[in-house]
């Protein structure tokens, strides 16, 4: 049994996550930062929030706009720990 969120329950989600997206089958958030030690920072505190869940985003830094992207591998798509998980990441991220 799957738990991937249907296209309606990703929809109002979304509507209620600051920033993200939806990217093919995951959910997408590109943040800039003030700074490249910035960026860096920011992914710290989301890689021990990612462990802490054992739950981790696909994270994709560029000087100082970082990418996070969360989807469910197992499940082939967006499920309710990739939402809880982009939750936490806003709560790091300015904006």
């Amino acid at each position: 049994m799957s738990d991937l969120l249907s296209d309606e329950r990703l929809t109002e989600a979304l509507s209620g996550l600051n920033g993200w997206e939806r990217d093919g089958d995951a959910i997408a958030r590109a943040a800039e930062l003030e700074s490249f030690p910035a960026a860096i920072e920011a992914v710290r505190r989301v890689a021990e929030i990612a462990e802490a869940r054992d739950h981790h985003p696909d994270i994709d830094i560029r000087w100082r706009t970082v990418t996070f992207r969360c989807w469910s591998h197992y499940a082939g798509g967006v499920t309710e720990h990739d939402v809880a998980l982009a939750r936490e990441i806003n709560g790091v991220l300015p904006g």
